[in-house]
């Protein structure tokens, strides 16, 4: 029963995020500068420190914009009626927004200036010899084609129901992942199979159908295989 309501509550969370991102188009436009932002910092080989500078910056962002979107609902629900006191508190939590935002311009500054110009043979050569920075790449780029499918069909979330399935989707860009680092048959069946029951769960549970199934384990595999192409 615990478990259950840790997973309803993880779920309800992604969900909120979800919403955000269907709904606001700056979180969109913050979205996907993230995710833009975020590979060309893999891409550029920055260090543990600066990475983790990078990710908290832009959750600061987006966290900022997630936290503005549930306070305008709320002004929205209690007061129907115009009142200066709502306006004041909407532009307050829009004021947070532009604050995390200046501060990201700033250290998306700090850290990018000191990798420009930079030379893309070397940073190719950085990331192909470091098999983590691609794995990240494609699990990145993965989980981020699964949202964006959500979003443009319209219903489920990473977690629960939808086009495509995100849990096939990761489990089989996984599957791909140790092909592509591991030469032991024994290893590549087994996470084969750890997918295939993970995707065949989701079918039983009826959480998926067959086909957003398929479509998550096809998306999976050709995504991943596409970076490891291109970085391999």
């Amino acid at each position: 029963m615990h478990e259950r309501r840790f997973v309803e509550s993880f779920n309800a969370a992604v969900e909120g995020f979800i919403y955000v991102l269907k709904t606001e188009r700056n979180m969109r436009v913050h979205f996907l500068a993230a995710f833009f932002f975020i590979l060309l910092g893999i891409y550029l080989n920055f260090s543990y420190m600066e990475t983790l500078a990078l990710c908290i910056t832009v959750m600061l962002v987006l966290g900022s914009e997630m936290i503005n979107t549930a306070i305008e609902l709320i002004v929205d629900m209690i007061k129907v009626d115009f009142h200066p006191i709502a306006r004041i508190v909407k532009d307050v939590s829009a004021g947070v927004v532009l604050l995390t935002s200046v501060n990201a311009v700033v250290v998306g500054y700090m850290l990018f200036s000191r990798k420009l110009p930079f030379n893309v043979a070397e940073a190719t050569a950085n990331i192909r010899s470091s098999p983590w920075h691609v794995t990240f790449i494609a699990l990145i780029i993965v989980f981020g084609a699964t949202i964006i499918g959500k979003i443009l069909f319209g219903r489920g979330t990473p977690l629960r129901g939808g086009m495509p399935s995100g849990h096939s989707a990761i489990a089989f860009a996984i599957w791909t992942v140790i092909m592509f680092l591991t030469n032991n048959s024994i290893v590549i069946v087994l996470t084969f199979l750890m997918a295939f029951l993970i995707a065949r769960h989701r079918i039983k549970d009826s959480i998926h159908t067959v086909w957003e199934v398929v479509v998550g384990a096809v998306m999976g595999v050709l995504l991943t295989t596409f970076v490891f192409q291109v970085f391999r």
